[in-house]
């Protein structure tokens, strides 16, 4: 399985980051460019997923490597962001709150 760090990710240029935490997770604290796509949820909009590269976010990483290791299975090229958005705001990258 694929993964880069939240700061490595920050690094490219126009790439599509899911984020699967579910809706009350969300409400928290989200990164704007992300699209959300519960993992609860998943498996009923795989045809939703955007073409191309796909770098998956969690809260910690954990969730996020399991989808991104499901997503491989199918077929998609899918990257896990280490540390999920935990590590993200720690790496001081810009996130919205509430």
């Amino acid at each position: 399985m694929k993964s880069i760090t939240p700061g490595e990710f920050a690094r490219l240029q126009g790439a599509t980051l899911i984020d699967v935490r579910e809706p009350e997770e969300l409400a928290e604290v989200r990164v704007d460019d992300a699209v959300p796509m519960p993992m609860s949820t998943l498996q009923e909009h795989l045809g939703e997923l955007p073409e191309g590269p796909l770098f998956i976010m969690c809260r910690s990483g954990a969730r996020s490597a399991r989808v991104t290791q499901f997503l491989e299975q199918q077929g998609w090229d899918a990257t896990n962001i280490e540390g999920g958005i935990l590590e993200w705001e720690a790496e001081g990258l810009p996130v919205r709150r509430g």
